[in-house]
């Protein structure tokens, strides 16, 4: 028997700007998973070609493509990848070990990128100390420590409540439109999808649909308008009472 050809991938011609906002969206199986790993340089196409910041990069070797990763590009996953004995400042700092930065910088860099998630007073704290909406700030702080000209997030809800959800959101949000950060989010939830500022959905490998979301969520607004975390914590407590 010989070996049976799948394409993931079924002539697709995509373009995304520096400073946009984009949701990758589709079915298990649908492609999109593909497209992100191709998008990260993590896996190259098998035929066409892949521009990155004016450069084809389809035909790099691994060591030219981890280089670029590490240069240029920012990744966030669903179920954060912290290393849990080291602290979140050294989950953080890890990128730039292997960029070859300074110790002293590495450090700088690192709390930096903890303030603008939010999070500088727990740098000390490891990953069990932090609830899973920390894990992820922390996750988007590790990802924005090499200053990356785009970020990619795949599912980087999907493991949080409602609130934590929108939390996590802003947070890209405000990374897109305050500094022009390039994001890119792999999701199936309709919801988080309107966060961006574009939708592409796959189906069996082409894309289905390609469209502006013109009815945009905005997060800070919607955060207004939910339950505080005092609230929902008293309300659990009250809860277990009854």
């Amino acid at each position: 028997m010989g070996e049976v050809q799948v394409h993931a991938l079924r002539g697709i011609s995509l373009e995304i700007q520096r400073g946009e906002f984009v949701a990758i969206m589709g079915a298990s199986g649908s492609g999109k998973s593909t497209l992100m790993n191709i998008l990260g340089c993590l896996d190259r196409p098998t035929s066409g070609r892949y521009f990155l910041d004016g450069v084809d990069v389809s035909g790099m070797s691994k060591e030219e493509l981890a280089r670029i990763r590490n240069r240029k590009l920012g990744f966030v996953f669903q179920h954060f990848n912290l290393l849990a004995r080291t602290s979140a400042l050294e989950n953080v700092e890890l990128p730039t070990v292997y960029a070859g930065v300074p110790p002293e910088e590495r450090t700088r860099r690192a709390r930096e990128a903890l303030e603008r998630v939010g999070l500088g007073e727990r740098a000390e704290h490891h990953p069990s100390q932090l609830s899973g909406g920390q894990q992820q700030r922390v996750a988007i702080a590790r990802a924005l420590v090499n200053n990356p000209q785009i970020v990619l997030a795949d599912e980087p809800t999907g493991n949080l409540d409602s609130r934590t959800s929108v939390e996590i959101m802003e947070i890209l949000q405000r990374l897109n439109e305050e500094q022009e950060l390039t994001v890119v989010i792999v999701t199936h939830e309709t919801d988080i999808a309107h966060y961006a500022k574009r939708a592409i959905e796959f189906r069996d490998g082409r894309v289905r649909r390609d469209q502006v979301i013109e009815k945009r969520l905005v997060a800070h607004e919607v955060l207004a308008s939910l339950p505080t975390r005092e609230e929902m914590d008293a309300e659990e407590e009250t809860e277990a009472k009854v």
